[in-house]
């Protein structure tokens, strides 16, 4: 079951800036929020209380009783990395150890043996297995590539330009798999890239971090990964 928090994060860049407010407040503490009253959430992210109630209600949640039971639930600690300083060095890669012990526990748990045997499987049996991604993800794409054809599995990129991995599909098939990797889950250019590749007839696989991203519902099989916070940028700092 995904926990809250991870709700919270993987909807914070979409989120109007009321919501984010909130958001921010919950992330910085958690745990002291579970014993807060609607009011007092309200007040320190200097929104109404009507507002607190609409957050709750864009989670898929009842209201703000439901959110404070469900991080109680998860027992979230704080860790917030805009408390990372330069003066203290140990503490600050302390704080990056336990965000991304998180996600990846987040992570594994949204992941069920059916489906990874099935990615396994089309990635093993798949001719060509054609590996994209956007911007600073890309590099994550060229990893993975370079580590299939180290295994035997034949794997190739675009070399970070959408108009050549679009081309590239062009001239694929349905004896290949399209593996597509984004954070959000909304790359224009890598939908573009997904819905040629279902007019050749090859299955897609996509690793994102929402389960209702646009790419996540087109791709045939989805892996949803957990993300913590943003480090110096307005997007998430750690990709996959």
């Amino acid at each position: 079951m995904t926990k809250i928090i991870d709700t919270v994060y993987s909807k914070l860049a979409k989120m109007s800036a009321s919501d984010q407010k909130i958001a921010q407040v919950i992330l910085e503490q958690p745990e002291k929020v579970v014993n807060f009253t609607i009011s007092e959430l309200a007040k320190l992210a200097e929104v109404s209380d009507a507002s607190v109630t609409r957050f709750c209600h864009n989670l898929g949640l009842i209201g703000f009783h439901d959110l404070k039971i469900k991080l109680a639930q998860d027992n979230t600690e704080s860790v917030s990395l805009q408390n990372m300083s330069k003066n203290d060095v140990l503490a600050s890669l302390n704080l990056i150890e336990k965000n991304k012990i998180d996600e990846i526990k987040a992570t594994l748990e949204n992941v069920t043996e059916d489906k990874l045997e099935q990615v396994l499987n089309l990635l093993i049996d798949s001719r060509i297995v054609q590996v994209s991604a956007e911007g600073d993800t890309y590099p994550v794409a060229a990893d993975a590539v370079y580590k299939l054809n180290q295994i035997g599995i034949l794997a190739v990129d675009s070399g970070g330009t959408i108009e050549t991995a679009i081309a590239q599909t062009m001239n694929m098939g349905k004896q290949d798999c399209l593996l597509v990797i984004s954070n959000s889950g909304e790359a224009v250019g890598i939908i573009k890239q997904i819905k040629v590749a279902k007019q050749k007839g090859m299955r897609v696989i996509a690793i994102t971090n929402r389960d209702d991203s646009p790419i996540a519902l087109l791709a045939d099989v989805h892996l949803k990964t957990a993300v913590r916070q943003t480090v110096m940028q307005s997007q998430y700092y750690f990709s996959r």
